[in-house]
């Protein structure tokens, strides 16, 4: 099984409402063979075997997966959740605990408190990410986007009415911390009143 680990940590700096102020290389070549409603891929030499995902689910879905594990290859990738409720925002450290990149089984861990994951669904396959109590789902084009600023580049999740960004910083964020992150996430995602009204997605 091909994994790989790291060190990491996270810290939180703060969470408050308005009342309270596998890469490419696994999905590039491969012969699909079907048997008893599964779907085996050699990755390396492993059979991976993944229930009800469509090829393309799977191309897409698998690349996402990849790309956000290049956030965390920074020393420090920054949390948020924005919703109509607030802000949410944590710090990885990425010195300090422990990331876990399962290539055969499509999914990211880091430390005890992020999970990230291409899973099976009725619509032919789902990414779904969580830290902490924070869950959230997406299932291919039109719900995520690409984003990046002076400090760091980053990619903006959407379900709904909240949104998740997963940001890489070019060193640790000291000051303007909410401010900076708000910017990056508001250039995919335009918020009025509290309310997000528009999403502007990565093709």
């Amino acid at each position: 099984m091909s994994v790989l680990v790291f060190r990491l940590d996270s810290r939180i700096f703060f969470s408050f409402s308005k009342n309270e102020l596998c890469d490419r290389a696994v999905m590039a070549v491969f012969c699909a063979a079907r048997s008893g409603g599964q779907r085996s891929f050699p990755c390396g030499g492993v059979s991976l075997a993944v229930s009800n995902l469509d090829m393309h689910a799977l191309f897409v879905l698998g690349d996402l997966r990849a790309k956000l594990v290049k956030q965390f290859q920074s020393r420090f990738v920054y949390i948020t959740e924005q919703t109509p409720e607030g802000i949410y925002i944590a710090e990885i450290d990425t010195e300090a605990a422990m990331v876990v990149d399962d290539k055969p089984r499509l999914e990211l861990k880091v430390g005890d408190h992020f999970r990230a994951a291409v899973l099976p669904s009725r619509e032919g396959g789902k990414f779904e990410l969580k830290f902490r109590d924070i869950k959230l789902t997406v299932y291919g084009l039109g719900d995520y986007a690409f984003v990046s600023s002076a400090e760091g580049q980053g990619i903006v999740f959407k379900e709904g009415h909240s949104v998740m960004l997963v940001f890489a910083a070019n060193e640790q964020l000291q000051e303007g911390l909410t401010k900076t992150l708000k910017a990056v996430t508001g250039k995919a995602a335009k918020w009025r009143k509290g309310e997000l009204v528009t999403f502007k997605a990565s093709e």
